[in-house]
Protein backbone atom coordinates (compact mmCIF):
# COMPACT_ATOMS: atom_id res chain seq x y z
CA UNK A 1 0.00 0.00 0.00
CA UNK A 2 1.36 3.42 -0.90
CA UNK A 3 1.98 5.82 1.99
CA UNK A 4 0.20 8.87 0.56
CA UNK A 5 -2.93 8.67 -1.59
CA UNK A 6 -4.48 11.73 -3.28
CA UNK A 7 -8.16 12.06 -2.34
CA UNK A 8 -10.28 13.95 -4.88
CA UNK A 9 -13.63 15.55 -3.97
CA UNK A 10 -16.46 15.53 -6.52
CA UNK A 11 -20.08 16.61 -6.46
CA UNK A 12 -21.76 13.41 -7.63
CA UNK A 13 -19.33 12.82 -10.52
CA UNK A 14 -16.70 10.60 -8.89
CA UNK A 15 -17.55 7.43 -10.79
CA UNK A 16 -17.88 9.24 -14.14
CA UNK A 17 -14.56 11.02 -13.59
CA UNK A 18 -12.77 7.80 -12.64
CA UNK A 19 -14.15 5.95 -15.65
CA UNK A 20 -12.87 8.78 -17.84
CA UNK A 21 -9.41 8.92 -16.25
CA UNK A 22 -8.90 5.15 -16.35
CA UNK A 23 -9.78 5.17 -20.05
CA UNK A 24 -7.09 7.80 -20.73
CA UNK A 25 -4.05 6.28 -19.01
CA UNK A 26 -2.44 2.88 -19.56
CA UNK A 27 -1.89 0.69 -16.49
CA UNK A 28 -5.07 2.08 -14.92
CA UNK A 29 -8.00 0.43 -13.23
CA UNK A 30 -10.86 0.81 -10.79
CA UNK A 31 -9.91 -1.00 -7.59
CA UNK A 32 -13.01 -0.60 -5.41
CA UNK A 33 -16.36 1.22 -5.28
CA UNK A 34 -18.03 1.94 -1.95
CA UNK A 35 -21.62 3.11 -1.68
CA UNK A 36 -23.44 5.20 0.88
CA UNK A 37 -25.56 3.24 3.34
CA UNK A 38 -28.66 4.26 5.24
CA UNK A 39 -26.52 6.31 7.64
CA UNK A 40 -25.62 8.76 4.83
CA UNK A 41 -24.69 11.46 4.37
CA UNK A 42 -25.25 10.61 0.69
CA UNK A 43 -28.29 8.99 -0.87
CA UNK A 44 -28.31 5.29 0.09
CA UNK A 45 -26.86 3.14 -2.69
CA UNK A 46 -25.10 5.98 -4.51
CA UNK A 47 -21.35 5.98 -4.96
CA UNK A 48 -19.45 7.30 -1.95
CA UNK A 49 -15.86 6.56 -2.99
CA UNK A 50 -14.04 5.03 -5.92
CA UNK A 51 -10.51 3.77 -5.37
CA UNK A 52 -8.57 3.68 -8.61
CA UNK A 53 -5.10 3.61 -10.14
CA UNK A 54 -3.71 5.77 -12.94
CA UNK A 55 -0.43 4.58 -14.40
CA UNK A 56 0.09 2.58 -11.21
CA UNK A 57 -0.59 5.55 -8.85
CA UNK A 58 -3.50 5.03 -6.44
CA UNK A 59 -6.18 7.68 -5.91
CA UNK A 60 -9.56 7.89 -4.20
CA UNK A 61 -12.49 9.86 -5.61
CA UNK A 62 -15.22 10.92 -3.15
CA UNK A 63 -18.71 12.14 -3.91
CA UNK A 64 -18.65 14.70 -1.13
CA UNK A 65 -21.15 17.25 -2.40
CA UNK A 66 -20.99 20.84 -3.64
CA UNK A 67 -19.12 22.33 -0.66
CA UNK A 68 -15.65 22.15 -2.24
CA UNK A 69 -14.36 22.49 -5.79
CA UNK A 70 -10.99 22.08 -7.45
CA UNK A 71 -8.62 25.00 -7.98
CA UNK A 72 -5.32 25.34 -9.82
CA UNK A 73 -3.60 25.29 -6.42
CA UNK A 74 -3.45 21.50 -6.89
CA UNK A 75 -2.72 19.89 -10.24
CA UNK A 76 -1.36 16.66 -11.65
CA UNK A 77 1.71 16.85 -13.84
CA UNK A 78 1.88 14.19 -16.54
CA UNK A 79 5.30 13.33 -17.96
CA UNK A 80 5.11 12.89 -21.74
CA UNK A 81 7.86 11.30 -23.82
CA UNK A 82 6.67 12.53 -27.24
CA UNK A 83 4.60 15.20 -28.95
CA UNK A 84 2.10 12.49 -29.92
CA UNK A 85 1.57 11.71 -26.24
CA UNK A 86 1.14 15.43 -25.48
CA UNK A 87 -1.43 15.69 -28.28
CA UNK A 88 -3.40 12.64 -27.14
CA UNK A 89 -3.52 13.57 -23.47
CA UNK A 90 -4.30 17.20 -24.25
CA UNK A 91 -7.25 16.16 -26.40
CA UNK A 92 -8.60 13.48 -24.07
CA UNK A 93 -8.18 15.27 -20.75
CA UNK A 94 -9.13 18.64 -22.20
CA UNK A 95 -12.33 17.46 -23.88
CA UNK A 96 -15.15 19.71 -22.64
CA UNK A 97 -12.62 21.34 -20.32
CA UNK A 98 -10.64 24.56 -20.43
CA UNK A 99 -7.18 25.19 -21.88
CA UNK A 100 -4.75 27.19 -19.82
CA UNK A 101 -1.26 28.61 -20.33
CA UNK A 102 2.04 26.72 -20.30
CA UNK A 103 0.66 23.22 -20.80
CA UNK A 104 -2.05 23.47 -18.13
CA UNK A 105 -5.68 22.52 -18.65
CA UNK A 106 -8.76 21.85 -16.58
CA UNK A 107 -10.74 18.75 -17.41
CA UNK A 108 -14.53 18.70 -17.60
CA UNK A 109 -14.66 17.96 -13.87
CA UNK A 110 -12.55 21.01 -12.98
CA UNK A 111 -9.35 19.12 -12.10
CA UNK A 112 -6.13 20.77 -13.32
CA UNK A 113 -3.50 18.86 -15.29
CA UNK A 114 -0.05 19.84 -16.53
CA UNK A 115 0.72 18.02 -19.77
CA UNK A 116 4.50 18.28 -19.72
CA UNK A 117 6.91 16.94 -22.32
CA UNK A 118 9.97 15.46 -20.63
CA UNK A 119 12.29 17.51 -22.84
CA UNK A 120 10.96 20.73 -21.30
CA UNK A 121 12.60 19.96 -17.96
CA UNK A 122 15.87 19.11 -19.68
CA UNK A 123 15.88 22.34 -21.69
CA UNK A 124 14.96 24.52 -18.71
CA UNK A 125 17.77 22.88 -16.71
CA UNK A 126 20.44 23.85 -19.23
CA UNK A 127 23.26 25.69 -17.41
CA UNK A 128 23.31 28.33 -20.18
CA UNK A 129 20.85 30.96 -18.89
CA UNK A 130 20.37 32.44 -22.37
CA UNK A 131 19.26 29.13 -23.88
CA UNK A 132 17.07 28.12 -20.93
CA UNK A 133 15.64 31.64 -20.87
CA UNK A 134 14.60 31.37 -24.52
CA UNK A 135 12.87 28.08 -23.74
CA UNK A 136 11.06 29.64 -20.78
CA UNK A 137 9.90 32.55 -22.92
CA UNK A 138 8.68 30.18 -25.64
CA UNK A 139 6.81 28.04 -23.11
CA UNK A 140 5.17 31.09 -21.56
CA UNK A 141 3.63 31.89 -24.95
CA UNK A 142 2.12 28.42 -25.42
CA UNK A 143 -1.09 26.80 -24.29
CA UNK A 144 -0.43 23.17 -25.28
CA UNK A 145 3.34 22.63 -25.23
CA UNK A 146 4.94 22.21 -28.64
CA UNK A 147 8.24 20.32 -28.39
CA UNK A 148 9.55 21.56 -31.75
CA UNK A 149 8.81 25.15 -30.68
CA UNK A 150 10.83 24.60 -27.52
CA UNK A 151 13.73 23.08 -29.47
CA UNK A 152 13.65 25.94 -31.98
CA UNK A 153 13.82 28.50 -29.15
CA UNK A 154 16.66 26.57 -27.52
CA UNK A 155 18.72 26.43 -30.74
CA UNK A 156 18.20 30.03 -31.87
Amino acid sequence: MQKITPFLWYDGQAEEAVEHYTSVFDDSRIVDVQRYGEEGPGEPGTVMTVTFELAGQRFVALNGGPEFTFTEAVSFSVDCATQDEVEELWARLGEDGQEGPCGWLKDKFGLSWQITPRVLTDLLSDPDPVRSGRVMKAMMGMTKIDIQGLLDAYDR
